[in-house]
């Protein structure tokens, strides 16, 4: 299975927001720090921010912040929320027509549906505060100017 680019600039996104931990983070800044064009990044914001992954704050002092906690989002939620088909295989998809004469009694389908189980399983396992831990490497990579209380918050 791949992911879209979508997921992965969505974690990434999450990622920042969570270090910058107290503030609110410009989505320019974003799109700076993993050289990523702003409209893309905008169009992630949406499906996030109506799933409640991701508050938007609207006008001259605006940007976006993590909608709850870091640990209580899951991999699972963003990639849920930014990936539109988990197909692994034509006859996987519901909707897709096949010429398998199989298609209603093949042990293929049933691999791949618990193989996907167990993807969704350790995603669910992990949080983006999981994936900030070390903090103060995320700080220096992704260019984040440390704040006193984020700095506690990081001991």
């Amino acid at each position: 299975m791949r992911l879209t680019k979508q997921t992965n600039y969505a974690v990434r996104m999450l990622m920042y927001c969570a270090a910058n931990d107290g503030r609110l983070s410009r989505v320019p800044e974003i799109a700076k720090a993993y050289g990523v064009s702003e409209l893309f990044l905008f169009k992630i914001i949406q499906p996030l921010h109506k799933a409640g992954i991701m508050d938007t704050v609207r006008g001259r002092n605006g940007g976006v912040r993590l909608g709850r906690p870091a640990a209580e989002i899951t991999l699972f939620d963003v990639v849920r929320v930014t990936e539109e088909n988990f197909a692994m295989a034509e006859c996987f998809d519901i909707d897709s027509e096949t010429d398998c004469p199989l298609v209603d009694s093949c042990g293929f389908n049933a691999a791949l549906r618990e193989a996907l189980n167990a993807f969704f399983a350790v995603l669910s396992k992990y949080t983006i505060a999981d994936l900030v831990r070390r903090r103060t490497d995320i700080f220096k990579l992704l260019s984040i100017e440390e704040n006193p209380k984020t700095e506690q918050t990081a001991a």
